[in-house]
């Protein structure tokens, strides 16, 4: 298969644009570095640093194209609550752009990376794809209208287009920024280096906690399965985990006693989210294998920033495509 994966040297693009590359498919990542980081992917992978919305760069990445993962997207929700133009621009924007260049080069595919954000608080859990959406961020309205910009045009232009809507993924390699990192490094690393733990809310609020390695098998599965055009499809564990649970998993991982803080002046988010999995078993036979307390075990052992000294970084530039596939 040949494919181009936007945004991937994100954490999520990394890990599935370095299992293609391994399983002998030839890969093209385009992404602007704003998040993302080369140091990480396969050297035999074409790169080339862009962004999103530049079409005639993309019409050019997708020649001999048979699948797009579109990955590319500003992804910080408290973010997007202060920039929600830029966020709206980016996610929604550079989606359209991208569609357009797909139809113009003739793509066969498109597998689009949602967020299970788009699901607001919900009722029933776990939450089906059939659930209306209460998108309360403009991050998660950005990801929606992606996912309908998406299909609108793939089904206009006789595109197969499915869009996977992730719950709170984790792994090796995930971004701990300043600010609002993810959960699961973020608690990783102060239990670690012996900082507290502080957890908005009461700990009760629940999440999906899902494996990268499970992330990224769905994602290479939603690029060839059939009769999933027009899809969305959830890909989370299935298991139900409090953020208090999450620190008592990463105490028993590491033997050592965490110093928690509870913020009750902080809103946690959400008080339940788990994904239904029942689509995704049927359209991909997708059954994740990872569960918390291995993923858990993995991310320490397996990323340097926990157990290793840090690989040196190679250039952040891009590397033309100048020859055929």
């Amino acid at each position: 298969m040949r494919c181009l994966i936007t945004g991937g040297a994100g954490f999520i693009g990394t890990a599935l644009t370095n299992r293609l590359a391994a399983t002998g498919h030839q890969v093209r990542v385009l992404d602007d570095l704003s998040a993302g980081d080369t140091s990480r992917l396969n050297p035999e992978v074409l790169f080339d640093r862009g962004d999103v919305r530049d079409r005639p760069k993309l019409w050019t990445l997708l020649q001999q194209v048979d699948c797009v993962f579109h990955l590319a997207a500003r992804v910080s929700v408290q973010e997007s609550v202060l920039y929600p133009r830029e966020y709206n621009d980016v996610n929604v924007g550079g989606t359209v752009s991208l569609a357009e260049a797909i139809r113009d080069a003739g793509v066969a595919r498109v597998v689009l990376a949602s967020s299970a954000t788009v699901y607001g608080p919900q009722a029933d859990q776990p939450v089906k794809e059939t659930s209306w959406p209460h998108p309360q961020v403009p991050y998660a309205v950005s990801k929606l209208a992606a996912e309908y910009y998406t299909f609108a045009l793939g089904q206009l232009n006789g595109i197969e287009t499915v869009a996977l809507r992730i719950f709170n993924a984790y792994g090796p390699g995930q971004r701990i920024p300043p600010a609002h990192a993810p959960v699961v490094p973020l608690f990783a690393k102060n239990l670690l280096s012996g900082a507290s733990i502080v957890i908005h809310g009461d700990g009760r609020q629940t999440r999906d906690f899902v494996h990268i390695d499970d992330v990224v098998d769905a994602l290479i599965a939603a690029a060839t399965a059939p009769a999933v055009d027009q899809q969305v499809i959830n890909i989370g564990s299935g298991e139900e985990t409090s953020i208090s649970a999450l620190v008592a998993s990463l105490e028993q991982v590491t033997g050592r006693r965490p110093d928690v803080i509870y913020n009750r002046q902080q809103n946690g988010g959400i008080d339940r989210l788990v994904a239904d999995l029942d689509q995704a078993r049927r359209l991909l036979g997708y059954r994740p294998q990872v569960t918390l307390r291995a993923g858990l075990e993995r991310l320490l052992a397996e990323d340097p920033r926990f157990n290793r000294p840090a690989v040196a970084p190679r250039s952040q530039g891009s590397r033309r495509l100048n020859h055929a596939w």
